[in-house]
C-alpha cells in the first residue's frame, strides 16, 4: 500500500532530530551528578534484594537473583501463573490488599517454559515491596491450585 508506506516513511522522517525541548532536556541530563545515580543504583539494589529474599523465604518458591533489570522472574508452586496471577486479581485479597505479577510465560519464545513463573517488578517503596511478600504468602497458602 503506497499511502500507507509514505505515511509511515513520514513518521520515521520526524524522528530523525529530536526536537529543540527534547535536547535541553538530554543536555541537562548529561550534567546530572553521579551522587544520584550511586543513590538511584543502591536503592534499587536493596529493592532488589529485599524482593529476592523475600520470595526465596516463601515455600515452593524460587527466584534467581536478577543481574541487570528492575524485575526478577520467580517460579511458583503452581501449574499456571497466568491463573495464579488472575486469582490474585480477582479472588483473593490479604488484609484488603492483593497485588499485580505478570505472568512470565509470554516472555518464552515456548510458552510452556514460563507456564509456572511470573515477573514482578522492584519499582515500588520497600514498605511495599515488603507487603508484597507477605500477600504471596498468604495467597500461595490458600491458593486451591498449588503443586507442593
Amino acid at each position: 500500500n503506497k499511502n500507507f508506506m509514505a505515511t509511515a516513511m513520514k513518521f520515521a522522517q520526524a524522528r530523525l532530530s529530536p526536537p529543540t525541548y527534547a535536547q535541553i532536556a538530554s543536555e541537562a541530563a548529561l550534567k546530572t551528578p553521579q551522587s544520584y545515580f550511586d543513590e538511584v543504583n543502591a536503592e534499587y539494589v536493596k529493592r532488589r534484594n529485599l524482593l529476592v529474599e523475600g520470595l526465596n523465604s516463601i515455600d515452593g518458591v524460587f527466584c534467581p537473583k536478577p543481574k541487570g533489570a528492575f524485575y526478577a522472574v520467580a517460579s511458583f508452586p503452581v501449574e499456571s501463573a497466568e491463573h495464579f496471577a488472575q486469582w490474585l486479581l480477582s479472588e483473593f485479597n490479604h488484609e484488603g490488599k492483593t497485588l499485580m505479577m505478570a505472568p512470565a510465560a509470554g516472555f518464552y519464545a515456548k510458552p510452556e517454559l514460563g507456564a509456572n513463573q511470573a515477573r514482578l517488578a522492584y519499582v515500588l517503596n520497600i514498605e511495599a515491596l515488603k507487603d508484597c511478600i507477605i500477600i504471596l504468602k498468604a495467597a500461595l497458602e490458600v491458593y486451591p491450585l498449588t503443586t507442593r
